[in-house]
């Protein structure tokens, strides 16, 4: 084989490996954009009909795709709802949540993990509001995902409540647990959306109103 040969069938199999590499991109910005498509159909489903089961016929027919490809993408009908209540999270500042649990002192986490919770409310309110109460007309699909939703919330406010019983702020006579009730109900959405929605307050207004709740029930006088 001659040096142009070499040279010659080396530019060929640099071409094919970018060739693919090409196909490989194109292939994952379709999953992805398909993967979104999907996600989009469903919150349009919830915001058209809030009161109706989510139908994965309509998803599909909605995001162009064959109810197979849901299957497909997300495993599951189970997988399709967990997904998109991750994505509703991602999209609505879950990110700041988490954030706030950073704080080293665990009455700013309370503050902080409040303020941005309710600001995950407020940013797509009616899907919010849809989701919680699927909870219990249709907890077999999409309500089932915000069932882990509120678990994993009952779980971070009972953590909280033992930080700050440990470090000494807690009201005198309230225990861990019961801190952890209190501010189950006061993180929750139906504390934020009957300030917020019922006597139209702002976000900032409701936060300031819940936190003060949250501070006067929970903590000490001097816990500041």
């Amino acid at each position: 084989m001659c040096l142009l040969e070499v040279t010659v069938s080396t530019e060929i199999w640099q071409a094919a490996g970018v060739a693919r590499q090409y196909v490989q991109q194109l292939r994952a910005e379709n999953a992805q954009d398909t993967r979104r498509r999907i996600l989009d159909a469903v919150a349009t489903r919830l915001r058209e009909a809030p009161t109706q089961p989510i139908s994965l016929d309509k998803v599909a027919a909605q995001a162009r795709v064959a109810r197979s490809t849901i299957y497909l993408v997300f495993g599951s009908r189970a997988g399709l709802f967990e997904a998109f209540a991750e994505d509703l999270g991602d999209r609505t500042g879950v990110a700041a949540l988490r954030a706030a649990n950073e704080a080293p002192d665990p009455r700013n986490k309370l503050r902080g993990a409040l303020a941005a919770g309710n600001l995950m409310y407020e940013r797509d309110r009616a899907i919010y509001r849809v989701l919680f109460s699927m909870r219990q007309l249709d907890p077999e699909s999409i309500g089932g995902a915000m069932q882990l939703n509120e678990r994993n919330r009952a779980e971070g406010v009972a953590w909280l409540a033992g930080l700050l019983g440990a470090a000494g702020h807690l009201r005198p006579g309230l225990s861990v647990d019961d801190a952890a009730r209190i501010l189950f109900v006061l993180t929750g959405f139906e504390a934020f959306d009957a300030l917020y929605t019922d006597r139209g307050l702002p976000v900032e207004a409701v936060t300031a109103l819940i936190l003060a709740m949250a501070e006067r029930s929970v903590l000490r006088e001097n816990g500041g």
